[in-house]
């Protein structure tokens, strides 16, 4: 019954990580400037999931749940916005932002809040399971 602990636990984790993913790209969605205010566009941030949870303190446990094996960027998510009076516009007048759109983003946000929901939900179970298991061993 642990292994279920485990298994929401690390959803939890991996769900809680992905939203602060999605804020930071919701957040940078008109970023054009880097922190020495050059003209290098926020890269969307995209997370890739693996199984198993290594973190886990039971041997057994470490093939089960979920993990992060990456925060990536996706360098491609450029847009080109027509804007000649920019200092930043290049010779044609396009400005470079981040391709963000809030939508998808609070569409994955809704997501990865419904995830963690149903791993509480999992995790809470297997409680109320353990705790009527004791009561009949009492």
């Amino acid at each position: 019954m642990y292994g279920s602990l485990d298994i929401s636990t690390s959803g939890m984790i991996a769900q809680r990580t992905r939203m602060a993913v999605i804020s930071a790209n919701i957040a940078n969605a008109n970023t054009i400037l880097d922190s020495q205010g050059k003209l290098n566009p926020y890269k969307k941030r995209i997370i890739h999931f693996a199984p198993g949870d290594p973190t886990a303190a039971n041997p057994a446990a470490r093939a089960i749940g979920v993990q992060i094996s990456e925060i990536g960027t996706d360098e491609n998510a450029i847009r080109m916005k027509y804007e000649p009076g920019s200092k930043y516009a290049d010779k044609d007048g396009y400005v470079p932002y981040p391709d963000i759109s809030p939508e998808i983003e609070q569409i994955n946000a809704m997501m990865a809040a419904r995830s963690y929901e149903a791993n509480v939900a999992a995790a809470e179970t297997t409680k109320t399971m353990m705790a009527q298991a004791l009561r009949l061993l009492a």
